[in-house]
């Protein structure tokens, strides 16, 4: 089995400089899902077509495994398909799919490719309640595909059938070779109507069969951003209904945005507004706050993620306490039960169990032991304007409020930092290491007053 991929549209009505089929559904291209539905019927040959922004599509979308053939010039769907059949067998069927349907599920196209056999066609098609826009599918008496008309070109009487053509067909190689060859563009567009082959196919005696979709959403195609938004809706909560019979807890099902991979154990609980991107694991137990962003994170048994949190290319043990607006940046990793608190950023540190950070700090490039307390308003001084430099505290320290740690710097297992302490040298093992100067008290000073202009 083969499967060429339209995609060479311009798609005005988005009015974007990025071409059509680049346009994002739950963070990735349409033409990306399309790919990936794709990939799971395993074809011998997996051909794309484009055309506008093809230089921006080959960049965005490019992989061993994808044929590119440029369509030029816009002249119909038939007149694509002729642009991938140099890359494409008599051999097998052809299964022809488009870049801006990106929903069509895998089992769908299944189903379709084994209707249409090794001799047969077969067409995806769906009724609608209102057709307007779509090709018809015309029946002889006997209910037997007898050709496809186009909305243009469609009778007063053909515009009042429901059952429309997809786009979506599967046929075999040979046969649609011989077909496309002989298409004509003579009609109200002046294009080669890919639907044209149906007529030939039945004049010639092959069997039309036709297969429907489980869904009406899964062959819905993108225009406009408001066709965009309405996909990405259905998209989300797709997702949302399948992480709720997995027994996920939702606050509200409406709000919630997965942009990649959301892996959930049990009596995981989820407030509204959460985002998650790339690849993201939510161990047993853990409750994400509301208005989260999480991207390419691990997150530890029983953990709990307060509102307004923000966590990239992390890990995070269990039963950690992180947040609110807690912000924790590529290579943190946090063991069992650290506690990170409100308005402090942790950036390539690993920190060991126990460990807590509750507010206003910055941490970054530090090794950090266990049961180690961080006071409010620390910061690890890890560059110089050139280089990152590392600091590491070792067990049990305590760092007192308004510390600046000047790496690369050591404190000292047990060790205390007095509150207000620049450290430039390591701190000894159990002892208070402190940096101020003598406080002064001036009798007799007097506070200066404003001037008034004459």
């Amino acid at each position: 089995m083969q499967i060429t991929i339209l995609a060479a549209g311009q798609g005005k009505r988005m009015n974007s400089r990025l071409p059509k089929v680049l346009q994002p559904i739950a963070g990735q291209a349409m033409l990306g899902h399309v790919l990936t539905t794709s990939r799971k019927l395993g074809p011998r040959t997996l051909c794309v077509v484009y055309g506008h922004g093809g230089d921006q599509v080959r960049a965005a979308l490019d992989a061993p495994d994808i044929a590119w053939a440029e369509q030029a010039q816009q002249l119909g769907t038939g007149h694509a398909v002729q642009q991938a059949m140099p890359w494409l067998g008599d051999e097998g069927a052809v299964l022809v799919l488009y870049g801006d349907v990106p929903l069509i599920r895998a089992q769908t196209l299944r189903d379709l490719v084994e209707a249409a056999g090794s001799s047969r066609m077969a067409l995806l098609t769906v009724k609608l309640a209102d057709p307007k826009g779509y090709g018809r599918i015309v029946r002889d008496l006997e209910g037997r595909v007898a050709s496809i008309v186009e909305e243009k070109d469609a009778s007063a009487a053909e515009k009042a059938i429901r059952e429309v053509n997809t786009g979506i067909l599967c046929a075999p190689g040979s046969l649609l070779r011989a077909w496309l060859g002989r298409l004509q563009n003579n009609n109200a567009q002046g294009e080669f109507y890919l639907t044209d082959v149906i007529a030939m196919a039945v004049a010639e005696g092959v069997e039309v069969v036709t297969q429907q979709p489980a869904h009406e959403w899964e062959v819905l195609g993108v225009n406009n951003k408001a066709q965009l938004a309405e996909l990405e809706r259905i998209h989300q909560r797709n997702q949302a209904d399948a992480l709720l019979e997995a027994g996920v807890t939702l606050l509200d099902p409406t709000r919630i945005d997965i942009r990649g991979e959301l892996i959930c154990g049990r009596d995981v609980e989820i407030d509204v507004g959460c985002v998650f991107e790339g690849r993201v694991e939510l161990a047993d137990g853990v409750k994400i706050g509301a208005h989260c962003v999480l991207k390419d994170v691990k997150v530890g048994a029983d953990s709990v993620i307060k509102p307004f949190c923000h966590f990239e290319s992390a890990e995070i043990g269990a039963a950690g306490v992180l947040g609110p607006y807690a912000r924790l940046r590529p290579g943190t990793v946090l063991a069992e039960d650290v506690h990170i608190g409100n308005f402090v950023e942790v950036k390539n540190c690993q920190i060991a169990a126990h460990s807590k950070a509750n507010h206003l700090t910055y941490l970054g490039d530090a090794t950090i032991g266990s049961r180690v307390n961080v006071g409010a308003g620390v910061i690890t001084c890890n560059y110089d304007g050139a280089n990152k430099f590392r600091t590491i505290i070792e067990d049990d320290a305590f760092i007192g409020s308004d510390a600046q740690l000047v790496a690369p710097v050591c404190v000292g297992k047990g060790a205390t930092i007095g509150a207000g302490t620049t450290l430039t040298q390591d701190a000894p093992a159990d002892a208070l290491t402190i940096s101020r100067t003598r406080q002064l008290s001036l009798t007799g000073w007097v506070r200066p007053v404003k001037v008034k202009k004459e």
